[in-house]
């Protein structure tokens, strides 16, 4: 998070070289409170958001602050085709289910990697989509619920486009610290929204900031969910720049590698020019990009 300007609107010391007529005074204050309340409602909207995906006690809190657009569900074939690849996948995971409850890497006998998105749908998911179908690619998005009534646009994009969809808690809850109704709310409620969608049940799921405790683990097991955890974390969330992005995810690139990185929860103008640069690399080392499991 940037550290806010200290900088004055005005600086110290100005002052205007002759006296403002009252007419001239009137309008300088209306423009300063029509621009004050703009400001008032931006950090209003913006603490919001972040209060919503980082924490908090209700869980459809966040349906208040703005009125979501309709939820339009998939297409009647598209969601046939969806509960077909569903039947396929859901027999990888419960291969990997049959001897463990998490991963946090695939098999290193075949060079093949995972790329997954944390934290969306957001205003970068569909962008991050289109560059995965140019360059031929599936990924796997784990997704928090309470985005999905302003950005599901974004969840209908991936799910045409073949990548898998898991469950990425409803608010982004730290689900170590909560008790068991509250865990087992934070999981079922996204997965409510993308059954709402049009998308089957997910059977993946990816637990925010590496939280879960054995609590958790039952939960996902009664729901036979395989917790998805990772191997290469790009820390793209902390916007380092492009290059240390596409450096990062590089240098820990292995077979079986699962790679962290992020199409919402802020700004993710660099996640999405490091994708391309990605893609093209891990291809050119020989690696197949793939999805969980």
């Amino acid at each position: 998070m940037s550290t806010p300007s200290t900088t004055p609107f005005m600086p110290r010391g100005t002052r205007p070289r002759r006296p403002l007529s009252p007419e001239r005074r009137r309008q300088i204050q209306r423009r300063r409170a029509i621009a004050l309340g703009v400001i008032a409602l931006g950090v209003l909207l913006l603490a919001k958001g972040i209060g919503s995906l980082f924490g908090g006690s209700s869980p459809h809190a966040a349906s208040t602050a703005v009125s979501p657009p309709p939820i339009i569900s998939l297409e009647a074939e598209v969601q046939a085709t969806l509960r077909r690849r569903a039947l396929a996948q859901n027999v990888g995971t419960d291969r990997v289910l049959s001897y463990t409850p998490f991963v946090t890497s695939g098999g290193a006998k075949k060079k093949q990697i995972a790329l997954t998105f944390d934290d969306g749908p957001g205003p970068y998911t569909q962008g991050i989509v289109n560059t995965l179908k140019k360059e031929h690619v599936p990924a796997t998005f784990f997704e928090v619920g309470f985005l999905e009534p302003y950005f599901h646009a974004g969840t209908r994009a991936a799910a045409r486009a073949g990548n898998v969809l898991g469950d990425h808690t409803e608010r982004h809850a730290h689900l170590g610290s909560l008790p068991k109704a509250a865990q087992r709310d934070q999981i079922d409620s996204q997965a409510d929204w993308l059954r709402k969608l049009g998308v089957p049940q997910p059977r993946l799921f990816r637990p925010p900031y590496g939280s879960f405790n054995d609590t958790t683990m039952k939960l996902l097991k009664k729901r036979r969910m395989l917790m998805v955890l990772w191997s290469v974390d790009s820390e793209d969330y902390r916007r380092p720049g492009v290059a240390t992005i596409v450096n990062r995810v590089l240098a820990g690139a292995k077979p079986g590698g699962i790679i962290l990185m992020h199409d919402g929860g802020g700004d993710r103008l660099q996640t999405a020019a490091a994708l391309p640069i990605i893609i093209k690399k891990l291809h050119k080392r020989g690696f197949e990009l793939v999805t969980v499991p």
